[in-house]
C-alpha cells in the first residue's frame, strides 16, 4: 500500500511539472506574445477567427506536446543514467498515470489562459478544442519515457522505424493536392512513392533488429511511433527551425493532415497496414529460424 502511494506521490510530481510546462507555454503563446507573429493574423487576409487561424489555435496543443515529448524522454534518460552510476535501476512512473494526474490542471488551466488572455479570447468551444488535442497530444508525449529510461537502445530502434512509416500520415495525403497544387503524376508519385519506400525502409530496420536483438516488436508500439514523429515532432521542428526568428508562427493543420475526414482515416489505415507488415516480417524470420521471442512489453 505505501509503495503504491509512494508511487502516485511521483507520478503527481511529474504531473504537476509537465502541466506546468504546458500552461507556462499557453501563457506566452495566448496571453504575451504578439498574436500577429504566432498566429499569422492578416497573413493572406487571415482574421483570428477564419478556418487556418483556427487552426493555430489548437495546433498548439501538438506543440506543446511535442516539447514534452523531448523533454520528458531527454530527463528520463539523464535520471536513468545518473542510477546506473550508483548501481541502482531508475523506474519512471507509470506514464498513465502522469497522464490522468495532469487532466485536472489541463482542462481547467488551457480554457482559462485562451478565453482570459489577451485579444481576441476565444470561446468557449475553441477553448476545450485547445484543450482536448493538447490532452491526446500529451498522452502520445508521456509513452516514450520508460524506455529512455531503461532501454534507451530500443527507443532509438522504434523511433527509426516510427520515421519511415510518417510518410503513411504527412505524404500519403499528397495526392489530394492532384491538379491543384502539384501536376497528377507527381502528387501520386510523392503520395504512393514515399510509401513504399518507408515502408521497405522499416521492414529493413524491423528486420535488422529481429537479428540483432532477437525480439519482435509490437504494432502498437510502432504505430505511436509514427504518430509521434508526424504530429508532434513534426509541427515542433516547424515551429522551432522553419519559421523565420522574428515570427515563430505556429503551423496551420493542413500542413499535417488530410483535409478530409475519408482521406485522413485513409492515412491511418495505411499506418496500420505498414505496421503490421513491419512485424510481420519480423515473425517470419522468427518462424523460420525456430526462435519465436516475446514481443517487448
Amino acid at each position: 500500500m505505501s509503495a503504491d502511494r509512494a508511487i502516485w506521490g511521483r507520478s503527481s510530481l511529474h504531473a504537476l511539472t509537465v502541466s506546468a510546462f504546458v500552461l507556462g507555454l499557453f501563457s506566452y503563446w495566448f496571453g504575451i506574445a504578439d498574436r500577429y507573429a504566432i498566429f499569422l493574423y492578416g497573413h493572406l487576409g487571415a482574421g483570428p477567427f477564419d478556418s487556418r487561424t483556427v487552426s493555430r489555435y489548437w495546433m498548439t496543443g501538438l506543440v506543446a506536446s511535442g516539447a514534452v515529448t523531448v523533454l520528458y524522454a531527454i530527463a528520463n534518460w539523464f535520471a536513468g543514467r545518473i542510477a546506473g552510476l550508483c548501481w541502482r535501476r531508475y523506474v519512471p512512473p507509470p506514464w498513465w498515470q502522469v497522464w490522468v494526474l495532469s487532466l485536472p490542471w489541463l482542462i481547467a488551466g488551457i480554457p482559462g489562459i485562451t478565453m482570459t488572455l489577451n485579444s481576441p479570447t476565444l470561446p468557449f468551444s475553441l477553448a476545450v478544442r485547445c484543450a482536448a488535442v493538447a490532452i491526446i497530444g500529451l498522452a502520445l508525449a508521456l509513452m516514450p519515457g520508460k524506455t529512455a529510461a531503461q532501454q534507451p537502445g530500443e527507443l532509438l530502434w522504434l523511433a527509426a522505424a516510427g520515421l519511415a512509416l510518417s510518410p503513411s500520415l504527412l505524404l500519403l495525403r499528397a495526392f489530394e493536392g492532384a491538379n491543384v497544387y502539384l501536376p497528377a503524376t507527381r502528387a501520386y508519385g510523392i503520395a504512393l512513392g514515399s510509401n513504399l519506400i518507408g515502408g521497405a525502409v522499416a521492414c529493413g530496420i524491423g528486420y535488422g533488429y529481429r537479428i540483432l536483438r532477437r525480439n519482435v516488436w509490437k504494432t502498437g508500439h510502432l504505430i505511436v511511433g509514427a504518430l509521434i514523429w508526424s504530429y508532434l515532432l513534426a509541427p515542433l521542428v516547424h515551429h522551432l527551425f522553419l519559421t523565420p526568428p522574428r515570427y515563430r508562427y505556429i503551423s496551420v493543420a493542413d500542413n499535417f493532415f488530410a483535409s478530409t475526414p475519408t482521406v485522413q482515416a485513409l492515412c491511418f489505415l495505411a499506418l496500420g497496414v505498414q505496421a503490421w507488415l513491419v512485424v510481420r516480417v519480423q515473425q517470419k524470420k522468427c518462424t523460420g529460424s525456430g526462435y519465436m521471442p516475446s514481443a517487448n512489453g
